[in-house]
């Protein structure tokens, strides 16, 4: 409620809003009439969005040069390690050996000043213009599997390799997110466009259940995001 309403205040004074994820994004518009805001994309397949009012509003763009090869949650984890809020921080994008991060103007001094490792690796950067990634689409791999229900405890044990039993650890140790939140309910039964993430093991967008095989169990599809 507080970050809904933190937001609905500077779309009012500043004419937009932070960087929003999905869930975030129907949470906050649920404050506006559509014909008040309109909805800004950095790029076509853009995760994140902020809303606004008036003028598209200003984002930057920096491509990092790590030392050695990192991961999306190496430099997600090492950008909040610097006390920059989620808010501020765009879609991290890893795509050909390259890294992308989007940002919020208001951040730059701070980020260009202290942003001087990821983890451990060493990092170099520069803005680049927005238009270096206009055609950029995140990339996906089609998996299809026979699970006995479509319970995420279900299908996230297949995808971790784990027992069913160990899934209510993971949800203690908070590495399962549903939709953008901490899983919650190991019983859930994932729907078509439901979004979740395993820590170390990816990301993935439930496509549905085709049909029953002779035993009773499902065929179901799901999206795996190979790059953000």
């Amino acid at each position: 409620m507080y970050f809904a309403e933190k937001n609905v205040t500077r779309f009012h004074n500043l004419k937009s809003t932070f960087f929003l994820n999905p869930k975030e994004k129907l949470e906050v518009s649920s404050y506006f009439k559509k014909k008040d805001y309109f909805i800004y994309y950095p790029y076509p397949d853009s995760e994140k969005c902020i809303l606004y009012q008036g003028n598209i509003p200003e984002v930057l763009l920096y491509e990092l040069f790590p030392k050695k090869e990192v991961r999306h949650q190496d430099i997600l984890g090492s950008i909040l390690g610097l006390n920059i809020a989620k808010e501020y921080i765009g879609d991290i994008i890893l795509t050909e050996g390259r890294y992308f991060v989007y940002l919020l103007p208001m951040i730059r001094n701070y980020f260009e000043s202290n942003f001087l490792m990821i983890g451990s690796t060493h990092v170099s950067f520069e803005e680049v213009p927005l238009s270096t990634l206009e055609h950029y689409q995140r990339s996906y791999e089609e998996l299809q599997f026979i699970v006995s229900s479509n319970r995420i405890d279900t299908i996230v044990s297949h995808l971790a390799h784990t027992r069913r039993n160990q899934i209510t650890s993971m949800m203690k140790r908070k590495e399962i997110l549903l939709n953008y939140d901490y899983l919650k309910d190991s019983s859930y039964k994932l729907k078509e466009g439901d979004i979740f993430s395993i820590r170390r093991i990816g990301k993935f967008e439930y496509l549905g259940s085709h049909k029953k095989t002779k035993s009773g169990h499902l065929i179901v599809s799901l999206k795996m995001y190979t790059s953000h």
